[in-house]
């Protein structure tokens, strides 16, 4: 299975990269990119593109990291308190019974 899924993930990649040349052949020409701070001129637009699909994704890895760090702590905090409740439990039933009486 491993095998099939590296094959997978290796044509993927050629697509992407393929895909990415056919972009960049496509459109040759160059734009001028105002980021707030500071201006850069003669950018080409595939570069441009290319840039800001990488920060989209690494501002989602950072995005899902978080989540997944709350996730995290919050089944922490969950066994914890299940781990207290199995205790309380066990002691209840250590107690001997009392007659209603």
């Amino acid at each position: 299975m491993t095998t099939v899924r590296k094959t997978v993930l290796l044509m993927s990649l050629l697509l992407v990269a393929l895909l990415a040349a056919v972009f960049a052949y496509n459109n040759p020409d160059t734009v001028s990119v105002d980021v707030g701070f500071t201006r850069l001129d003669d950018v080409s637009i595939a570069l441009a593109f290319a840039v800001c699909f990488g920060i989209g994704w690494l501002f989602g890895l950072m995005t899902a990291g978080l989540a997944l760090f709350r996730m995290t702590r919050e089944k922490r905090r969950l066994r914890r308190n299940l781990k207290l409740a199995e205790a309380e439990v066990s002691s209840l039933r250590s107690l001997p019974l009392q007659d209603a009486n």
